[in-house]
């Protein structure tokens, strides 16, 4: 629509010329904007000063003049596109403006068209894309920096939501959009978003009735991005509400710091106004700069003060001037090309005919995205992105009739009290401890920074949910004679309320009828529903809750548990085979033989100690394999490998030993406790019902989670009925959370947990979603933690709420699981001396079986391993060295000592076996 509208407009306006190349001695440029405002007339002194600049040179442009034309489009669009096909029939060349991004995205569509430059430094809608409007470009930055520095800011002073207050026009809205996308990215949000007419055509009711919806929200940090009359207005209307005082945050966009710059303001504007943060655009100190600001009073006679966009208007006038050059340079001529061949505009018919391209419009597009050069704003260069490269803003401080700087922030590096320029040439730190700003002095004259939230509805108390328990009531009780509230729950959560830096009124109210424990998943779809601000008690963080509702941090650790009841179980004969598991048992003695059986074959052939009759042998591995159990065994080993082997076997049976005497010695010492049921998992696989308590998660995980037919599951609502279901068998076990057991079994010392927790949880207080009081009441949660509040109030309530006698049931035995390295590490050494020794006895068979019988090799397989085994169960035979070395060693041996053993024979000592491996 706004196509057609476009061109039914261009029909209106056209007066036909014909195609032809032209050489004009003066190169005309265009302007629009609202000469009425601020910007408007800025821009009209600071482009007329650039025009007067250039041509004060003729060599810049070879001999040609600049010519400048202005157009008011004194707020209206359709003056706009008059102006703009006004400079189309005068051959212009490029077009500076418009004035605001509603009118940008109209007269993009006629750049594209007719091939002509449409810069501006004031329509700054980053939603004009270059890819879909190729020849129009930002000079300014655009605002999705300004946007992205205010997340910084808000992100910086730690509030969670804002709300935007905007102008329902195209650079506004789109905007607060992409405020929104940066807020998002730092964890933060816009919380409500209030629009009002375009600027200039909010009135005072409106303006009112928007205001007085954001009083009533929760966000007290507000963001105001329109323009000066609407602005202005807003913050007149805020003066009245009360808006502007303690508490308040307000922060306004680049609007309200070209006011601070251009116009002197009155006490009234000043007082609604203070504190109020803005940002200004950054434009580095220089010579330039600083002479042209010297000429502003001249230029302007005194009407109006320089603003940053009047150093943008100037440079705009520039960067053309600059393309052009280069494009005169480069042999470049101005002409213009008819859009059609051209008809007459007869009944009804369009002539369309009298519409030209600017042919040089390309090549002059292209001149200006290749700029390198500074000016009043520091460099003119554009980036990828066809953005000004480096933008940055300064953060200014309403205060008084003027204003502090309390810093700056870029695109570099964030937030910081240096200068940008001061940090291009160092590397980009956008860490959290290098974010800095100087302090500030926020609406109602307080420097403390302001929370950002309150209360809704002007704070009125906060209507806290509590479960009415019937049991339990060391977690929450009610008084006899009072309405006051008692409990730990309802002391944690007065800590911690009490360490918030901020009031909160609130007031309990009680859930549930008072004749049974209340159903906490429906207390907290209270909150869900708002019909309680809040809910405090021992309600336990789960699943399902979570989705509805949040909670602060957990300040106490619960989960599901069994308890069942227990007998104690006296010794017996056979106590000692307990601290083993039958498994335990069967592998411990397998090994014993296998290594009895590993140590004989490496020992048999050269160690007398393990030679003789089968049965000697057969007797010999047992009894060397069985005493090392008690490091008895008298059987010398003098092989290398069997030392090994021998060795790291000792190592195991030492562990064996030692864990086997501490866990008889617990088993003999320590009161003991049975019970058929031994955890969840006996519970799943048989047909026992099971209590739960009355209001808990418990049915539901029983339930849902672990599929547990309903039928097995009984509602149980006190201790006693525990204690009574348990004892009559009603039940088999009862399943509840840690912390209510904990109290039960204070009482009742017959019953007993058994099994592990099977889940993890805790308890915490549930608030609306992304209600700011959960954030801060974990933060308080953490220091009662910290500071020992939070075990101080565990045990004033709870601490002797365990009963000595009862202790968690689980299996005393020692498992294989516990010992399976040290078996394997056993074994692989087993293995390996084994296949070490089968290899050896391979090659020295191989050599003497060749050279005792050469002629043999034909014999058969079997032969030949009848052979093989005759020959590893002979004795070693003893080189004459080895048995020289012998003899003079027991000649050494003149007492001729002997071992005595226990029982009184006696064997000749060992000194020096043959050690073959």
């Amino acid at each position: 629509m706004n196509l057609v509208w476009l061109v039914l407009l261009l029909i209106l306006c056209i007066r036909g010329y014909t195609e032809g190349v032209l050489n004009p001695e003066v190169v005309n440029i265009g302007a629009i904007f609202t000469f009425s405002t601020i910007n408007g007339k800025v821009a009209k002194i600071a482009m007329k000063a650039a025009e007067q600049d250039v041509n004060s040179d003729p060599s810049i442009l070879g001999g040609r003049k600049l010519a400048i034309t202005l157009h008011d489009s004194n707020y209206s669009g359709f003056l706009s596109i008059v102006g703009a096909l006004q400079f189309m029939e005068s051959d212009t060349v490029a077009i500076i403006g418009p004035q605001s991004a509603v009118m940008a995205h109209v007269l993009s569509h006629l750049a594209n068209e007719l091939h002509v430059p449409l810069l501006s430094f004031t329509a700054l809608d980053p939603a004009l894309s270059p890819l879909q409007f190729p020849y129009f470009i930002q000079t300014a930055p655009s605002d999705l920096f300004q946007m992205t520095a205010i997340a910084d800011m808000v992100s910086y002073f730690e509030w969670r939501e804002v709300i935007a207050v905007y102008s329902d026009d195209d650079q506004s809205r789109n905007g607060i959009t992409t405020l929104g996308d940066k807020l998002a990215e730092r964890q933060c949000k816009i919380s409500y978003k209030a629009a009002l007419p375009p600027d200039p055509k909010a009135t005072r009711d409106q303006v009112f009735n928007e205001l007085v919806k954001v009083r009533m929200m929760e966000s007290r940090v507000i963001v105001l991005h329109t323009l000066s009359k609407t602005g202005l207005l807003v913050f007149d209307v805020a003066k009245y509400l009360g808006m502007m005082e303690s508490g308040y945050v307000w922060i306004a966009s680049t609007w309200l710091s070209t006011i601070l710059d251009s116009t002197p303001l009155s006490s009234k504007t000043a007082d609604s106004i203070q504190g109020v943060l803005t940002l200004r655009p950054h434009t580095p100190d220089s010579k330039k700069k600083r002479e042209f600001s010297s000429r502003w009073n001249h230029l302007s006679n005194g009407t109006i003060g320089l603003n940053p966009y009047g150093l943008y208007a100037y440079d705009t006038v520039w960067m053309i001037t600059y393309a052009l050059k280069t494009f005169f340079d480069q042999g470049g001529t101005i002409s213009f090309s008819n859009i059609t061949s051209g008809t007459a505009l007869v009944a009804g018919e369009l002539n369309l005919g009298a519409l030209s391209i600017f042919d040089g419009g390309q090549q002059l597009l292209k001149n200006i995205l290749q700029i390198n050069r500074t000016g009043l704003t520091g460099p003119l260069r554009f980036g990828p992105d066809r953005s000004p490269v480096h933008p940055a803003y300064e953060v200014i401080n309403v205060v008084g009739t003027g204003f502090r700087q309390l810093g700056y922030w870029s695109d570099y590096s964030g937030l910081s009290v240096a200068s940008p320029d001061t940090l291009y040439a160092k590397p980009p730190n956008r860490s959290r401890s290098n974010q800095q700003l100087y302090d500030v002095l926020w609406p109602g004259e307080i420097t403390k920074k302001p929370r950002g939230w309150v209360f809704p509805n002007n704070g009125r108390h906060l209507r806290i949910g509590v479960p009415n328990r019937v049991s339990y009531r060391d977690f929450v009780s009610k008084g006899k004679d009072t309405d006051d509230l008692h409990g730990y729950c309802i002391d944690v959560f007065t800590a911690a309320i009490a360490l918030l830096p901020y009031a909160v009124p609130y007031k309990f109210v009680l859930f549930g009828d008072g004749l049974e424990n209340p159903n906490y998943n429906q207390l907290v779809y209270k909150v869900a529903s708002n019909d309680f601000d809040a809910a405090v008690g021992d309600i336990a963080i789960v699943t399902n809750r979570t989705k509805a509702v949040d909670f602060t941090q957990p300040y106490i650790e619960s989960g599901l548990v069994v308890v069942a009841p227990v007998k104690k179980l006296n010794s017996s004969a056979w106590a000692f085979l307990k601290p083993f598991s039958p498994l335990m048992w069967g592998i411990t003695a397998s090994f014993f033989l296998i290594v009895g059986a590993v140590v004989w074959i490496l020992e048999h052939r050269i160690n007398d100690d393990f030679r003789g009759p089968p049965k000697k042998q057969i007797v010999t591995m047992l009894w060397f394999s069985f005493s090392t159990l008690f490091f008895s065994h008298r059987e010398n080993t003098v092989s290398s490998l069997g030392r090994m082997v021998l060795i790291i076997w000792l190592f195991v049976v030492l562990i064996i030993n030692s864990s086997y005497t501490a866990s008889l010695t617990s088993i003999l010492t320590v009161q003991q406790l049975s019970s058929s049921i031994k955890g969840i998992e006996t519970l799943i696989t048989s047909n026992d019902r099971i209590g739960f308590q009355v209001g808990s998660f418990a049915e539901n995980y029983l339930s849902d989670e672990l599929d547990i037919p309903k039928s097995r599951l009984i509602a149980l609502g006190s201790p006693e009925e525990y204690a009574t279901a348990l004892e009559n068998g009603t039940v088999a076990a009862v399943v509840d959370e840690r912390p209510y057991i904990e109290v039960f079994l204070a009482s009742h010392c017959k019953f007993s947990i058994v099994g592990p927790q099977f889940t993890r949880s805790g308890w915490g207080f549930a608030f609306p979603r992304d209600s700011s009081l959960t954030v801060d009441l974990s933060t308080a949660i953490l220091t009662l933690s910290e500071n020992g509040d939070l075990q101080r109030i565990h045990d004033k309530w709870l601490k002797n709420k365990v009963c000595s006698d009862n202790s968690q049931l689980g299996s005393d035995q020692l498992q294989f699981q516990s010992f399976w390295g040290l078996f394997l590490i056993c074994g692989i050494a087993c293995f390996l001396a084994l296949l070490v020794y089968f290899c050896m006895m391979v090659r020295q068979f191989s050599k003497q079986f060749s050279e005792a019988s050469p002629s043999s090799h034909g014999s058969s397989l079997s032969a030949r391993l009848q052979t093989f085994l005759s020959f590893v169960d002979n004795k070693a035979e003893v080189s004459k060295a080895k048995s020289k070395r012998k003899r003079g060693d027991m000649s050494l041996d003149s007492n001729g000592r002997e071992d005595k053993s226990r029982n009184g024979s006696t064997r000749t000592k060992q000194t020096d076996l043959p050690s073959e491996i």
